[in-house]
């Protein structure tokens, strides 16, 4: 059984997604960029203010399900250069106290909205 989750505190899919799914005790976070969920309006200040809102929108989507950051097994990282690695892993690093996920992170051609970091995962309340 599968259950979509779209709640008010995340932005607004812009195409046809949900914001999450979960099936069984299983989270699976769609991509998440950086819009502001009560404005609709993209963030400004680079890569570093782009992160802090894409984790701030996945930190809403699973507090919806009762969970948080521990819970998160797995993140897929897109950046829109690999240039900007370094501040996204600043950001990124500060959300996990101890045993962050498995992850990758690769730069890609283009990212939704133009924007430069676009971050999904997977959790899991196991």
């Amino acid at each position: 059984m599968k259950k979509p989750v779209n709640i008010s505190d995340a932005p607004k899919p812009i195409a046809p997604y949900s914001q999450a799914i979960l099936t069984g005790n299983t989270l699976y976070v769609s991509g998440q960029i950086a819009i502001d969920p009560y404005t609709g309006k993209l963030v400004d200040g680079g890569a570093s203010a782009q992160t802090k809102r894409v984790m701030e929108n996945i930190r809403a989507i699973l507090k919806e399900e009762g969970m948080d950051f521990s819970h998160i097994v797995k993140c897929s990282i897109f950046m829109s250069d690999m240039s900007i690695y370094k501040d996204v892993n600043e950001v990124y690093g500060t959300y996990f106290d101890t045993d962050p996920p498995a992850r990758e992170a690769m730069a890609v051609k283009g990212l939704p909205m133009n924007v430069d970091v676009e971050i999904s995962c997977i959790a899991s309340n196991q």
